[in-house]
């Protein structure tokens, strides 16, 4: 059973979150700008950022690097986390914990290393002359 000085924090804490929350709502309800009828304007009423006359499309087609590059990054952070967190219990774990780490570690620089050899880190336009002339060399097999 927890103590209640454990209790008595947490609750404290969470009164207070409260409390800065509803008055930081309070506030923007209080201080915002409203406005109704003719004052609106044609472009407040507009699903876009500030009131702003929207210029062109919304819908962009982003290049696949993007996604690339959001994919690696959440792989190798999750790496940083489970290398941080193993970081402090280092001790206790021993020699079996290290090697553990050290297997994580080579296989997760392997998997960077194919990703490297793969092409799958050149975005400029040398990965798409290879990705070209790829396509005409199979075409030419065919």
């Amino acid at each position: 059973m927890e103590k209640i000085s454990n209790l008595w924090s947490i609750s404290l804490y969470a009164v207070v979150i409260g409390m800065l929350l509803a008055s930081m709502l309070g506030l923007s309800f209080i201080t915002g700008t409203r406005r109704r009828g003719t004052s609106m304007g044609r472009s407040m009423s507009l699903p876009f950022e500030s009131g702003i006359i929207p210029t062109g499309s919304a819908h962009l087609r982003l290049p696949i690097q993007y996604y690339l590059v959001a994919m690696f990054f959440v792989i190798f952070d999750v790496e940083t986390a489970i290398l941080l967190t193993w970081a402090t219990v280092v001790t206790e774990t021993g020699w079996i914990g290290y090697a553990a780490a050290i297997v994580f570690t080579v296989f997760l620089g392997v998997s960077l290393a194919y990703l490297w050899r793969a092409g799958a880190l050149d975005w400029g336009p040398r990965a798409r002359d290879r990705l070209r002339q790829a396509t005409v060399t199979q075409e030419d097999h065919a």
